[in-house]
Order: C-alpha cells, then sequence, then structure tokens
C-alpha cells in the first residue's frame, strides 16, 4: 500500500522539501537542450491527456509535481491565457507529465488520474487550492477536502492511494524523464523537443511559440 503507513507529517515535510527542487523563479528563456521528439511522444506507462488540436504544429509539454509552487504559478497565471491564444485556436497542443518531487505530489497526482480525462481540470483545481492542502498541518485532509468538490468521495480517495499499479506507473513517468529526457527540476517545459525550465511569461511564450510555428513551415 504506498501510502497507508506514511505518517503525515512526512508528507508535509516532504512537500516543504520540494520547493527546493523547483526550478529557480525566473527562467532562461533559451532552450538549454533539445530532445528527440520521437522518443519525447512514444508512449508513457500512463496515457498522455492532450489538450488542442493533434495537427497543432507546436506540441508543448510540461514536466510538473503538484507542490510545486512555481508549476501552481504558471497554471494559475499564465497557463489560462496560452490556453486561450493557443490551445483553444489549434495552434498548440499541451501536455501535462506526472513530474512528483515527494510523496505528497504523488497522492494528488494518482487521485486527479482517477479522474480519467478530467485530469487536468483536477490538476488545475489542485493547483489554484495548493496552500489549503499541500502546506497545511493535515494535507491527506486538506487533499480529500479539495477533491470532494470533483465528487471523489472518502471511500474512493483512500483507495486510489493504495493502488499499487497506479502508485508505480506514476513514478515511472517521472523516471523515465528524468533519465531519458534530463528532467531534474520543475516546471520543465519542451516545445518540439526544445527543453526550457522555470516559470515563463506570456509574452515570452509568445515569442518561443511564434519561432517554432516559423520553423514548422
Amino acid at each position: 500500500m504506498p501510502f497507508a503507513s506514511l505518517p503525515r507529517r512526512r508528507f508535509l515535510v516532504a512537500a516543504a522539501c520540494a520547493l527546493f527542487a523547483a526550478a529557480p523563479a525566473y527562467a532562461d528563456k533559451s532552450p538549454s537542450g533539445k530532445v528527440s521528439i520521437d522518443e519525447l511522444m512514444a508512449p508513457n506507462d500512463l496515457p498522455d491527456i492532450v489538450e488542442g488540436s493533434a495537427n497543432a504544429p507546436v506540441t508543448i509539454v510540461e514536466y510538473a509535481s503538484m507542490t510545486c509552487s512555481h508549476c501552481a504559478a504558471f497554471h494559475h497565471d499564465v497557463y489560462p491565457e496560452l490556453k486561450k491564444k493557443y490551445v483553444d485556436t489549434g495552434k498548440v497542443k499541451f501536455i501535462l507529465r506526472e513530474f512528483p518531487l515527494d510523496p505528497l505530489a504523488t497522492a494528488a497526482f494518482m487521485l486527479a488520474r482517477e479522474l480519467g480525462d478530467k485530469r487536468d481540470a483536477a490538476v488545475d483545481l489542485l493547483f489554484s487550492q495548493q496552500k489549503n492542502w499541500a502546506f497545511s498541518d493535515k494535507p491527506l485532509d486538506g487533499l480529500a477536502n479539495v477533491l470532494k468538490q470533483t465528487g471523489l468521495g472518502q471511500e474512493k480517495f483512500e483507495a486510489v492511494l493504495k493502488d499499487q499499479a497506479l502508485y508505480e506507473n506514476v513514478n515511472k513517468v517521472r523516471n523515465r524523464a528524468a533519465e531519458k529526457f534530463g528532467v531534474n527540476s520543475t516546471p520543465t517545459f519542451f516545445v518540439n523537443g526544445d527543453k526550457y525550465s522555470g516559470e515563463i511569461g506570456l509574452e515570452d511564450w509568445d515569442n518561443i511559440i511564434a519561432s517554432k510555428t516559423t520553423a514548422a513551415k
């Protein structure tokens, strides 16, 4: 059972430590490396949930941790406008992949996966209320309370946290990213295979997406 024997305090300590593994708030807006797009898009142990057109010329893959404050800032402050401007208009397809930095982030991703194609909506909800669960005195209780808004009851909540196969698959996604693509902090983005790390503002996204759109023509 992945979480049944872990004391709640360990979740809180691990979540606090995750801040030190997160990427710096201000990112280098130039790519720090490049990976094979074919390898990047190869099947993972968990299926990708794709937002946007499958035929979009630009693909953004984000590796995020649910307890990362920089990831929460991106999803709260930047992603809604990026989605409206690029994803909803067919210019970008966006994929968020799990890269938990601690056990609590793993638990949150497992619970979000239980919601199927509503996973991304659950992730956005958890990021928007991150302070109410990730850094509370009782993080598991806080996590359960937030996810009640999605219809996830306590019985299902507890059952998901005992799902060994799901626990292992979330961590396999993270491990593959670390081993194959050199991901070691969050958020890390791959834009048509080019690697970017840290918080990136909308204006910088405009420039990055424009350069990739031009190159794709």
